[in-house]
């Protein structure tokens, strides 16, 4: 009996060993694939998250400043803030004449 104990003993720790080795094997997989995935991602030109909300926030605050000074330009110029005046049609002008004796 006291074989097989040892037996079992060894075989246990060989066991553990072995999968010790394949969970640091899947970690270390895991990251060199994470790295890889940020490094294809980094010369795609993305930008991160936290970028993007920083300059949606600024495009947002900048909207609303426009939309505020627009109504100030309006309220300035004793006009009532209505929709945008249509664009005006250039002025025709007539052709030249030929110069006399020429």
């Amino acid at each position: 009996m006291q074989s097989e104990n040892r037996f079992f003993d060894d075989l246990s720790k060989l066991v553990n060993g072995a999968a010790g080795t394949l969970a640091g094997m899947g970690r270390e997989f895991e990251s060199n694939a994470r790295e890889k995935a940020k490094e294809w991602m980094g010369g795609l030109d993305f930008v991160s998250r936290e970028e993007f909300e920083a300059v949606k926030e600024m495009a947002a605050a900048a909207r609303a400043e426009a939309e505020d000074l627009k109504a100030r330009i309006a309220a300035l110029e004793g006009k009532a803030p209505t929709k945008p005046a249509a664009p005006r049609a250039a002025p025709k002008t007539k052709p030249a004449k030929p110069a006399k004796g020429a």
